[in-house]
């Protein structure tokens, strides 16, 4: 008979109720057992609705973790305690999942990773982009070499009006910023697992606040306090990798553009390129012609397994499991995650600076 993994969950807010727990409570070898809120009462309605009338609950993240019987730990705070939280967690023997971005600084991503080698633990963080259909197939593509060596990426993360106006979202304190490390880290990690490029060695970054300072402005979620809009609206960036690879990104909640796609890349190889923002489409060269070729997807742009329909944080939290029963890497590795960390903090100070800022010299 298969283990079965009994679960806790630190953060029952948004991103709890919106991808964890609906993904988790579909696979067949777990138990949610424990959840844990500041708001006891956001921790009480969860467990309700997923854990049943034996889980328990907290509002100290501390006493979750007293429990042995917990196997592994979901993340699912602000940016500022992701470190301290699943630290504490992999210490206590827990396997980790934590949400995206792996920490609010690259030295507190780096202790994440340094815990998760001391303690033997598993630890992912939930870049749950990959794991979409065209991100999936793309992926088979680069990994056979059909794009060549790609030394040229852009990293998709634009959004005309659509500034997330709840919790702590504009506060900067608890996230370390805006659009760039809340939506851009996704774009940036799916381009950089594209590539399989993690040795980065300057970043130019820009960053601005100024569509956040309007007054009733129109959002997709009401307008915004420009009082309370304490990071930034937009960021831009280049990436130069050791290799010569360049990377642009572009991130914004809020931008005069039409232009608009979040988590997707665009990639251009010596034997051929693609891109995501029209459906997956692959172009190049062949018997001296130019060619472009769209990829049929699955309606709807979902994966099935089994037989059944499975959404990207589906796919996520299985291949979560199985990396644990089968004591196998995860999908996203704190290794990887831990770069996108280094990037985007680099983006940041080379926009507060004026300057390039060099890594791993």
């Amino acid at each position: 008979m298969s283990k079965v993994y009994r679960i806790g969950i630190i953060g029952c807010g948004g991103i709890a109720n919106g991808k964890h727990l609906p993904s988790l409570s579909k696979q067949k070898n777990v138990q949610l057992v424990a959840f844990c809120d500041i708001v006891v009462e956001r921790a009480e309605e969860a467990a309700k609705k997923y854990g049943g009338n034996e889980a328990s609950i907290y509002a100290d993240y501390t006493e979750l973790l007293q429990d042995t019987s917990i196997d592994i730990v979901h993340v699912l705070t602000p940016n500022i305690s992701h470190a301290e939280i699943s630290i504490a967690a992999l210490e206590a023997g827990k396997h980790v999942m934590c949400e995206k971005p792996m920490a609010k600084s690259a030295a507190e991503a780096k202790s994440m990773v340094e815990a998760a080698k001391r303690t033997g633990k598993k630890l992912t963080i939930g870049y749950n982009n990959r794991f979409r259909e065209d991100s999936l197939y793309l992926k088979k593509l680069c990994e056979a070499g059909e794009l060549g060596s790609i030394y040229f990426a852009k990293a998709h993360a634009i959004r005309r009006r659509a500034v997330p106006t709840w919790g702590v979202f504009l506060d900067e304190d608890k996230q370390g910023g805006g659009p760039l490390i809340d939506i851009g880290t996704h774009a940036l990690d799916l381009t950089l697992w594209m590539m399989d490029n993690y040795r980065p060695k300057v970043v130019l970054g820009t960053t601005h606040h100024e569509l956040s300072q309007k007054e009733n402005a129109a959002n997709a979620w009401g307008p915004w306090d420009p009082k309370q809009f304490t990071v930034e609206d937009s960021a831009f960036g280049m990436i130069v990798m050791e290799n010569g690879a360049t990377i642009m990104l572009e991130s914004s909640w809020a931008l005069n553009s039409l232009d608009v796609d979040e988590a997707k890349c665009s990639l251009s190889g010596t034997a051929a390129g693609a891109d995501m923002k029209n459906g997956l489409r692959i172009n190049g060269e062949a018997h001296s012609r130019l060619y472009t070729k769209e990829i049929e997807l699955s309606a709807g742009g979902v994966a099935f397994y089994e037989g059944l329909e499975e959404s990207a944080p589906d796919i996520e939290m299985r291949k979560w499991i199985e990396a644990i029963e089968q004591d196998k890497e995860p999908v996203v590795t704190p290794e990887q995650a831990y770069v996108v960390s280094q990037i985007l903090e680099a983006l940041y100070e080379s926009a507060r600076t004026g300057k390039a800022v060099y890594l791993n010299e």
